[in-house]
């Protein structure tokens, strides 16, 4: 293993697996608990037009580099504003206008990669995940991102809780609910941003829920829960990053694999625990 952690790309690919793992749990239980998991794949496949963009600028002969991530940024949280003005009308039409934004993204990624000479690998590893590329510079953009979301999840936590579990209780109590909606689909798009970089915008839902899955089999606490899928997030990323490179397989998919392996193991094992119960207490 020291080996392995002798190279720079797998440092950088050990960072950015243990961020996406920290942000994952501090952000999926909220997204899954007010069921947000369509506008989290609506933000991911819009940041595909942002992705495009910087990539076409970046080959203009600026005079300055343009990241691709940085584009991806500016057109996710963008996206994130808007389905929060739309909350604030109280539009019934959400998933509507999510679907809209998650197919003009994708289409606009689509045009600029044409208009841009040459081939695109980066983009592609942003669409399926490449977590053995992601530059040092990625990985410090990266660990502020998570930053900005462990600090504000900190601040605002009962808040976020009270919206994501009993948003009626919420307004009863007079919480800021709109603030509180807009922020919390904020740090949803930082979060995605993040997850990108690791398993590409194609599989971040998978990132977002699977590591919550496994939490909530093994407690109801909401607390724990965050903890819990934490864990798990950083034990999915490592494994699959291990496995990805010891045998020259996909990493993205290498770590949605990973996670599905293991949900499916502690659902079993939690199965077998049931009926073992079940026999002794009939």
């Amino acid at each position: 293993m020291n080996g392995i952690l002798s190279y720079e790309f797998m440092q950088n690919a050990l960072f950015a697996a243990i961020l996406a793992s920290i942000v994952c749990g501090l952000i999926g239980p909220f997204i899954v608990a007010r069921k947000m998991v369509f506008i989290s794949g609506g933000l991911s496949h819009t940041a595909f037009g942002g992705l495009g963009i910087a990539y076409w600028l970046g080959k203009q002969g600026l005079m300055f580099t343009i990241r691709p991530i940085y584009g991806a940024t500016v057109f996710v949280l963008a996206a994130a504003l808007f389905l929060g003005s739309l909350e604030e009308k109280k539009l019934n039409q959400n998933d509507l206008f999510i679907g809209i934004l998650w197919a003009v993204g994708v289409a606009i990624g689509i045009v600029f990669v044409h208009l841009t000479p040459g081939y695109a690998p980066d983009l592609m590893s942003f669409l399926f995940g490449n977590i053995l590329t992601v530059p040092r510079t990625d990985v410090a953009i990266m660990f502020v991102i998570v930053l900005i979301v462990v600090v504000t999840v900190a601040i605002f936590y009962k808040g976020f809780v009270a919206i994501s579990l009993d948003e009626e209780f919420a307004r009863a109590r007079r919480l800021p609910v709109y603030g509180l909606k807009t922020g919390l689909t904020v740090l949803t798009a930082l979060t995605i941003v993040t997850l990108i970089q690791v398993v590409g915008i194609l599989l971040v839902i998978a990132l977002l829920t699977i590591p919550v899955a496994i939490a909530s089999e093994l407690s109801i606490n909401f607390r724990k829960i965050i903890a819990l899928s934490i864990v798990s997030g950083i034990a999915i990323c490592l494994l699959g990053l291990y496995i990805s490179y010891s045998i020259d397989f996909p990493s993205g998919a290498s770590i949605i694999l990973t996670g599905g392996i293991l949900l499916v193991i502690v659902k079993g094992l939690k199965g077998l625990a049931k009926l073992k119960k079940t026999a002794l207490f009939p």
